[in-house]
């Protein structure tokens, strides 16, 4: 498990080819508080951005022979909480700006000042406690807390007024639709809007698990249950009694358990790992998916039983495509919620690009938009946001085609060409085990990358 970002001590990792200079950054930044891990090459800062976590790592333009900046997308993998800090001896703003489009969070010039460097350092550290609060606190909205989610899309609309009639009721609910278009959203607010609200909302992301842990996760295990349960814990489930469970991704909830989670829907009992002892617990189940169940079933990857009990009611969210009403009111609040998070004005949005937007096809849907639009607030350097801090991954023919950027005039970037990709592999294969299996990578991976790419 990562490191908090919370930590009073900040993990600074440095890399850069210069021997001497990593010898002053250390003695800077521990003399700050801080602890740094220093590396001379591309490749064991690759290492030890993979062993261990990192709050902030001051990459070099050039090390060696080789390129930081192309290093950024793979420390971005790696760490995806990492904030980066470009460091180069030339001060030149194209530089800067894509290296802040490819991911970094700052740029430094050196030689630098001790001061300068300590400056640069801290406010990346601030900017993650605060981006770390306010995750925790869309995540742990306060019980009882309004929330207010309006649609000017009729299909959208009656999705959200459909779901604050079942809301007052304890029916299991599945919410379909592709990835990206808010299911997670509504499941918390129709948990606010229930009788349950002054419980606790707990969310487990089944493809993130495999089938022991989720078992840990979802019911909790004795002490000594197994090697590494060096203390008992109490699971999702009892913590969440009297309020609601929302497991997203459903569709990969190990094909193993299904018959444990099927047992406490129908009976709200469970044991624990290591312990015999019958449990009871009060949760109402919300679940989400954006794949085929019915399939699933067919294929006797998910059973037919636990479907009905998670499908007493569905719900199918329209993707971003389907209600163009709610673009612009969408990216505008996305404007204003970054704004204040990286206490940033709130720029208005040039003619220009909100065409640009309505323009674009949207495959990774209200995530995507999300994406874009934080990326906008940080690099406009004015008061309107224009086409050209848009990074969008294609754009759209006069014929309303969406092309590759290449094609637009745009050279295609390697996440999109990495996120085409993912989606073949995706779509042609039966299981995303096998998915995963053929890109070289683990399902925890793939999940993430999914989660990244709106896939």
């Amino acid at each position: 498990m990562a490191e908090s970002i919370a930590s009073p001590i900040g993990r600074i990792l440095a890399i850069d080819d210069d021997a001497r200079l990593l010898e002053s950054f250390g003695m800077c930044l521990e003399g700050a508080g801080y602890r740094v891990s220093t590396a001379t090459t591309l490749q064991s800062g690759l290492k030890l951005a993979a062993a261990q976590p990192f709050h902030v790592c001051l990459l070099d333009r050039n090390i060696g022979h080789e390129s930081g900046m192309d290093a950024l997308p793979r420390l971005r993998e790696l760490a995806p909480q990492m904030r980066i800090i470009m460091v180069t001896g030339h001060s030149r703003v194209d530089d800067a700006v894509k290296a802040l489009s490819e991911g970094a969070s700052d740029y430094l010039v050196k030689p630098c000042s001790p001061e300068q460097l300590r400056i640069a350092v801290a406010r990346q550290m601030d900017t993650m406690r605060l981006l770390d609060k306010i995750e925790r606190l869309e995540r742990e909205v306060e019980p009882g807390a309004a929330v207010d989610l309006q649609s000017k899309s009729p299909a959208m609309a009656q999705v959200l007024a459909v779901a604050r009639q079942v809301a007052a009721t304890d029916a299991n609910l599945l919410l379909l639709g592709e990835s990206g278009t808010g299911k997670g959203v509504l499941a918390n607010a129709i948990h606010q809007w229930s009788r349950r609200a002054q419980a606790p909302f707990a969310t487990i992301n089944c493809p993130s698990l495999s089938a022991e842990l989720m078992e840990s996760e979802l019911f909790g295990h004795a002490k000594g249950s197994f090697t590494g349960a060096t203390q008992s814990t109490q699971g999702r489930v009892s913590n969440a009694d009297g309020g609601t469970l929302f497991l997203d991704e459903v569709g990969d909830f190990p094909l193993a358990l299904q018959p444990k989670l099927l047992r406490f829907i129908q009976d709200k009992q469970y044991e624990r790992i290591g312990d015999p002892g019958t449990r009871r617990a009060d949760v109402r189940i919300v679940s989400a998916t954006n794949r085929d169940l019915e399939t699933m079933v067919s294929e006797g990857s998910f059973r037919l039983d636990l479907l009905y009990r998670l499908n007493v009611i569905s719900l199918t969210l329209p993707a971003l495509r389907d209600r163009p009403e709610d673009l612009e009111d969408l990216a505008l609040g996305f404007i204003g919620r970054y704004a204040r998070s990286y206490h940033l004005p709130a720029a208005r949005l040039a003619p220009e690009a909100l065409a640009r937007l309505r323009a674009y096809p949207w495959p990774g849907n209200v995530r995507e938009l999300q994406n874009v639009m934080e990326r906008a607030v940080i690099l406009c350097t004015g008061e309107v946001i224009t086409p050209a801090q848009l990074a969008l991954g294609t754009q759209t023919a006069a014929g309303g085609d969406a092309v590759p950027a290449a094609v637009a005039g745009a050279p295609i970037t390697i996440n999109l060409l990495e996120r085409r990709h993912i989606e073949a592999v995706v779509a042609a294969s039966e299981t995303l085990d096998a998915a995963a299996k053929t890109l070289g990578i683990d399902g925890s991976t793939l999940y993430r990358k999914r989660k990244s790419y709106g896939i």
